[in-house]
């Protein structure tokens, strides 16, 4: 089974070849939309490079249905809104946490490690640091028929800093520089093309409000969010100059959250995501390739048109773009500050991947120590690789104000 994952990844490496496939498939119907044969919508997932960025490594907001951006800031907010390190609650925080994958088909080295912390250097300014870890395991590679011819250990990483400041009481910015590293079949080759290790750099960008209002008779802390992350370069696994290199996973995250504060002992914060990818939709028909040098036009513009594009390239219009936003939504209750129970639910439109699954999740505090757990229910047809998986992390909040 890992073997057909990595050639399935490798596949991903010739975006060509994948989108003229794709493109053979669909066909305009008598109004101008694409479709497939059958009538039914032609289904155009956005393909990227490096996909690990956009996983949740946090158990924490994994059990919200991977609701982040608006959730109170501790340790694992570098995975998704920097801006928030300046409103936590702690002056330091360390986290260690570990998503299996693929577990629910009894593979067993295959896993997402996630180290992250901050400090905050005042009551204005906080700085993190972050590395994420994938790993593919031991992996056997074969030729196009199915014969062996070697051995590897595909694995990819991400090392990030990050800087976050207050430009008000209620305000905060954060920017964060991440080098990306991705060795998926290095000295392979496929095609007559040798795949080298692909090497990236990226900034991530954020905002985030906070105001304490009045919901009825309870005190409520309202959080919204704005977050672009993965603004870089693009990234290629072939030296052959007429190759198109591939986009990062640049993504448009808007996060809301309110937390409720019931009683002394009690709170309850729903959060909700709402992300957009800032890459190009696959292009269909002739009109894609005007310069014909047999490479996609969406494919060759440079990263910061392409984030510009993407917000009106899709070939089914308007409709066919507000499907390529993913929506996540949870609920957190708290117990004394001590005792957590999470639930979740993430929406994807079928034709833009279809994923769709439930969360749920726990954690525990005692002093210094938490730790987070969460498992995913998948809800459709589509084997999630995190389908009936635990995962968790652990948190130490040092020094608190």
């Amino acid at each position: 089974m890992k073997k057909y994952f990595i050639g399935a990844i490798i596949s991903m490496l010739f975006v060509t070849l994948s989108t003229t496939e794709l493109s053979a498939q669909c066909i305009q119907n008598q109004k101008g939309e694409w479709v497939l044969p059958s009538g039914e919508p032609c289904p155009n997932a956005i393909i990227t490079a490096v996909p690990f960025l956009r996983i949740s490594a946090d158990a924490r907001a994994s059990g919200l249905g991977d609701a982040g951006i608006a959730l109170s800031a501790d340790a694992n907010s570098l995975g998704f809104n920097d801006s928030k390190l300046v409103f936590a609650e702690e002056d330091m925080g360390v986290s260690l946490s570990y998503t299996p994958w693929f577990r629910n088909i009894n593979i067993t080295d295959m896993y997402i490690a996630y180290l992250s912390g901050y400090k905050k250097l005042d009551d204005l300014q906080a700085f993190g640091g972050s590395i994420r870890f994938f790993s593919f395991g031991n992996i056997v590679f074969t030729d196009e028929n199915g014969q062996p011819i070697g051995e590897g250990n595909p694995q990819e990483a991400e090392m990030k800093l990050a800087y976050a400041r207050k430009l008000g009481d209620k305000l905060g910015f954060g920017i964060g520089g991440k080098f990306i590293y991705s060795d998926l079949a290095s000295n392979q080759t496929v095609q007559g093309q040798t795949i080298s290790v692909g090497l990236a750099g990226a900034v991530d960008i954020s905002a985030t409000y906070m105001d304490e209002i009045e919901i009825g008779n309870t005190d409520t802390d309202l959080t919204v969010a704005l977050s672009a992350t993965n603004i870089g370069s693009k990234i290629t696994y072939l030296n052959a100059a007429n190759n198109a290199k591939d986009y990062l996973p640049t993504n448009l995250g808007l996060g809301t959250a309110l937390n409720f504060k019931l009683d002394e002992y009690n709170e309850l914060a729903l959060v909700a995501d709402f992300n957009k990818l800032m890459v190009p939709t696959t292009c269909f028909g002739a009109e894609c390739d005007e310069d014909g040098n047999l490479i996609p036009d969406y494919l060759e513009l440079n990263p910061i048109a392409a984030m510009f594009s993407s917000f009106g390239d899709a070939p089914n219009g308007f409709r066919e773009e507000m499907a390529e936003i993913s929506i996540s939504t949870g609920l957190e209750y708290w117990y004394n500050n001590q005792f957590a129970l999470r639930g979740g639910y993430f929406y994807e439109s079928a034709t833009k991947g279809n994923r769709r699954f439930a969360t749920l999740g726990t954690g525990l505090r005692y002093n210094v120590f938490e730790i987070n757990l969460s498992y995913l229910i998948s809800i459709n047809q589509n084997n999630n690789p995190l389908a009936n998986t635990l995962r968790f992390a652990l948190i130490f909040n040092l020094g608190e104000e």
